[in-house]
């Protein structure tokens, strides 16, 4: 798993757990229907920190609340 795809699961796994569907998150978030749809696609390859940061503002919670997931612990070290 890289870390997009870690992103795009942690996000779909808030939303259940919160019961808020991407497009009320969008709402709550003030981030676009059609960036979050990019995301939850893989069509967006790096989702950069300031739309994360509003994704977890949406979801009342820090960043590092966020990447404390067991989704994030054994990614691969990406070099390019």
């Amino acid at each position: 798993m890289d870390i997009n795809q870690a992103v795009i699961l942690r996000i779909r796994e808030l939303c259940m757990k919160r019961c808020i569907t991407p497009n009320a998150l969008s709402y709550i978030a003030g981030v676009p229907q059609s960036t979050i749809k990019s995301i939850l696609n893989d069509e967006t390859k790096n989702p950069g920190i300031v739309t994360i940061k509003k994704l977890c503002d949406g979801f009342d919670m820090t960043v590092s609340e966020f990447f404390e997931s067991p989704l994030f612990d054994d990614l691969e070290q990406e070099i390019k």
